[in-house]
């Protein structure tokens, strides 16, 4: 289905405003991203997940070994993320979906779909929807996934409301065409999160840290501005330098610059 005549310019108009943000306001971009994008398709929430596979996954793993390693909801929603963490522990179990076990059997491909394109129409009445969807005020979602390199790939979601529409085929293809061309930004979403490119996740600490190394602040700056003694940033740099396998800042910043 054509895009309606005005969206092609909301749509520029988003990547534009998103190429102004810098590398250090990766956290600022996901939000626009994000909220853009719900406003565009009448979504009443939307969740980022940053998720990497498995060296060595066990056999009959229902997800090949890939892992949600960071979980972010676009403002609070306390059910929602208890929700979640509740599906993340299940994952780890070996319980998982119908719609994830569908979804991630696409990775590597860039897909976009609803809840409808992914399950027949009785899974709406099962209980993984009563509890994981009605339950947090959602009748309906477009799950994008976007694979960033062969073993990370990133995760969008956006919800429709209970008591509305469900999202038609339109919508699904406007937050596909939205998403297609960004590949610049998620990877500099999952390296400031320390996904996918790191030896591990950043600390909440490490990431305040890493903000200032990418604005080109010396390590005594960084250390006055988050009150900090010298000795306990130079700590948070090591290990951050540690982690994304580099030993000056010049290195870490080309990582932003996809050199």
């Amino acid at each position: 289905m054509a895009l309606a005549p005005a969206t092609p310019g909301a749509i520029h108009a988003l990547w534009d405003e998103l190429a102004d943000f810098d590398a250090t306001q990766i956290d600022a971009a996901r939000d626009h991203l994000l909220a853009s994008l719900a406003a565009l398709v009448d979504a009443s929430g939307a969740t980022w997940i940053g998720a990497v596979r498995l060296v060595d996954p066990q056999a009959g793993d229902p997800v090949n070994g890939w892992r949600p390693r960071v979980i972010y909801h676009l403002g609070p929603h306390p059910q929602r993320e208890k929700l979640a963490k509740e599906q993340a522990r299940k994952l780890e179990a070996g319980s998982v979906d119908e719609t994830t076990v569908r979804n991630v059997a696409l990775a590597g491909q860039y897909r976009v779909n609803r809840l409808s394109d992914l399950v027949a129409e009785d899974w709406f009445r099962g209980n993984y929807y009563r509890t994981y969807y009605l339950g947090a005020g959602h009748q309906d979602a477009i799950w994008a996934g976007i694979p960033v390199s062969a073993d990370a790939e990133v995760y969008f979601g956006f919800y429709r409301a209970t008591g509305r529409p469900m999202f038609d085929p339109a919508e699904r293809e406007l937050v596909a065409a939205a998403l297609r061309p960004l590949k610049w930004l998620y990877r500099r979403m999952l390296l400031s999160e320390g996904v996918g490119v790191a030896s591990a996740p950043l600390s909440a600490a490490e990431r305040q840290v890493l903000h200032g190394l990418l604005q080109g602040q010396t390590q005594k700056q960084i250390a006055a501005a988050l009150g900090h003694s010298p000795h306990t940033t130079r700590e948070y740099v090591r290990r951050i330098f540690r982690k994304y396998g580099v030993s000056a800042g010049a290195q870490l910043m080309s990582l932003w610059l996809g050199r």
